[in-house]
């Protein structure tokens, strides 16, 4: 008897094969965050002056020193390795996931394969796209924000010329671990958040949630989505604005990639003929 084409890759390993086969994933996995992490250690002072450039042109725009300060000794050691931490998972990702997909992906059919495979590699382009739309377009505008509370330092240096004439001057000194975990909360932020699209299609994909059920939910979203921008950005409605606009265009998106899967669902179904139509079989019922 020849094999079903949606046949399960089933094995009779004992459960301590599982066990074994799970702890190799994982020492698979850390040699490749440990490395990644080392390598990220080496050169961690160049990946902070690239995460700085949003503070230094607002600064610069304003014809002030770009400049941050260590407020504890050991700062800059912290900061080194919260880098290296951060740009080691980064870059061991690939190696990770790979070694999760090996792991679950006997227990799955061909067609859950087929099925999840893409939303494996969408999810860390929509991180991404997230983070990159966050660095490139949220910073400027925050910085620039927030830099705009300082007092007789907004006119031009050279001539000495001030922007206001309040009896006391405030200037921005920032802490370097202090920008660092600003910087890194708002990429962080929205590299997640732009993993809206693949999480509700996903499970649209399996049928926990529908279009027609996001669509009737669109007004507890949009409270959802101002809650979580005010959670995660700091305390400014522009910040908070901006993540808002960002994010709900992309739960529309998902409510339209829902609907093409359904569809696509309904015809496979009426051509194999089980579909049921919901509102006749209601209708019927009524009936």
């Amino acid at each position: 008897m020849s094999a079903k084409p949606d046949e399960i890759d089933d094995s009779s390993a004992p459960l301590i094969e599982h066990l074994a086969e799970l702890r190799t994933r994982i020492l698979y996995s850390l040699a490749a965050f440990m490395v990644a992490m080392v390598a990220c250690f080496t050169v961690w002072n160049p990946i902070f002056n690239f995460l700085t450039h949003p503070i230094c042109d607002a600064l610069a725009a304003r014809n002030q020193d770009c400049g941050l300060v260590l407020i504890k000794l050991q700062e800059g050691f912290f900061v080194a390795v919260k880098i290296s931490v951060l740009g080691g998972f980064a870059l061991s990702f690939p190696v990770i996931a790979f070694q999760m997909w090996r792991f679950v992906a006997p227990g799955l059919y061909r067609s859950e394969k087929q099925a999840f495979l893409p939303f494996l590699l969408a999810s860390p382009a929509m991180f991404i796209a997230g983070a990159a739309f966050a660095y490139y377009v949220v910073l400027p505008i925050a910085f620039s924000f927030f830099l705009d509370f300082q007092q007789n330092f907004g006119g031009s240096v050279a001539t000495g010329e001030v922007a206001t004439e309040a009896p006391a001057g405030i200037v921005f000194q920032g802490s370097m671990e202090q920008y660092l975990s600003l910087t890194t909360g708002f990429v962080m932020a929205f590299g997640l958040c732009f993993q809206l699209p693949v999480l509700l299609t996903l499970m649209g994909k399996a049928g926990l949630v529908t279009s027609r059920g996001l669509s009737a939910m669109r007004k507890y979203a949009i409270v959802l989505i101002l809650v979580l921008a005010a959670l995660v950005t700091p305390p400014d409605v522009m910040s908070q604005m901006i993540m808002f606009s960002a994010i709900y265009p992309l739960y529309e998106v998902s409510i339209f990639l829902i609907r093409r899967i359904e569809k696509q669902r309904e015809a496979r179904m009426r051509a194999e003929g089980t579909w049921v139509d919901e509102d006749e079989d209601s209708g019927d019922a009524k009936a």
